[in-house]
């Protein structure tokens, strides 16, 4: 259950940053070390988060059940965070049942994996890498800074949201889901996040080849230069190949002792999806979700797109990544 004053206290914050310039500030980049305008706190990322999650899991069809996946993952991901410019912070890892091939981070450290990305990767370090990638979004607030720059929040639906005028159930969360799925990241907060993702893989012990066997596997499945929606904002995989390896050639050159963990990850993630095949929805609870949609506005996406029938189901921030 979430706790209705906190999206409220947030939208407040919201509000009073963008209708008083007297309170823009910037925020430091803890890995490019740049200046950020920033209307926002560290704590308002882990209200929103908090406040977003439920709603997100919605759209993207829920957990995958099996406990031990999901351990296996967030494992992984914790080592990630340990390694990470804030380890002090939260974070939650989190398998996913939609069947598209990506991975998104939430501010305040709520990164979750599709089941149809599981299914492409082949090992350990693959996984690494993409939630390497995700932790860095996390960490360089790359969310929170967008939202500052373009100041897409509607002052006066605020105003209403922020006075209790309007059906929270309606409107809240619905509202800053909306806000924070069409969201765009830049280019250059991308290849950030390539580039600090196998920073964060490599010193969480694995081997930074998987950052790079994923843009291989990508360009496999399209050899024609059709995207997966996990690439759509970012660099074609080929033109991202050649900054990666340069890192690593660079860098790290003969880590011949990092971990790959191709078994490892068969045994746990791939034997797992082969013989577990996604629920499928009940007529109850499909009617239950088009009602839903229809009551919140259909949310970041319609009923079509959720179910994974249209190639452009994903908003163009989150077709992508790692």
């Amino acid at each position: 259950m979430i706790d209705d004053d906190k999206p409220k206290k947030l939208l407040l914050l919201m509000l009073t940053g963008l209708t008083l310039s007297v309170l823009a500030g910037c925020a430091t980049n803890p890995i490019s070390g740049d200046d950020e305008l920033m209307f926002y706190s560290v704590e308002d990322d882990f209200t929103l988060g908090k406040a977003v999650a439920p709603e997100i899991l919605k759209y993207l069809d829920g957990r995958i059940s099996d406990e031990g996946l999901q351990r296996y993952i967030d494992r992984i991901g914790q080592k990630i965070a340990l390694v990470c410019h804030h380890p002090d912070w939260e974070y939650h890892f989190t398998a996913v049942e939609h069947e598209s091939v990506n991975a998104l981070a939430l501010p305040g450290g709520y990164i979750y994996i599709t089941r149809g990305m599981l299914e492409k990767l082949e090992t350990e370090a693959q996984l690494a890498a993409i939630l390497g990638h995700e932790t860095t979004h996390v960490v360089a607030r790359h969310s929170m800074a967008q939202i500052s720059k373009r100041r897409v929040m509607n002052v006066a639906t605020l105003a209403t949201l922020a006075s209790g005028a309007a059906p929270p159930e309606v409107m809240q969360l619905t509202m800053i889901t909306n806000q924070v799925m069409t969201m765009q990241y830049s280019r250059q907060d991308e290849k950030e996040a390539d580039l600090a993702g196998l920073d964060y893989m490599v010193a969480a012990g694995y081997d930074p080849n998987g950052m790079l066997e994923i843009m291989r596997i990508l360009q496999k499945e399209h050899p024609g230069g059709k995207q997966y929606e996990f690439f759509s904002t970012h660099p074609h995989p080929e033109n991202r190949f050649y900054y990666i390896q340069d890192k690593i050639d660079k860098r790290y050159p003969d880590r011949n002792d990092l971990r790959v963990g191709r078994e490892t990850y068969q045994a746990k993630i791939a034997e797992y999806l082969k013989t577990h095949p996604k629920p499928k929805k009940s007529k109850r609870e499909r009617q239950a979700l088009a009602a839903q949609q229809q009551l919140h506005g259909e949310g970041p996406w319609n009923s079509e797109k959720i179910q994974g029938r249209d190639s452009q189901r994903w908003p163009r921030s989150h077709r992508h990544r790692p």
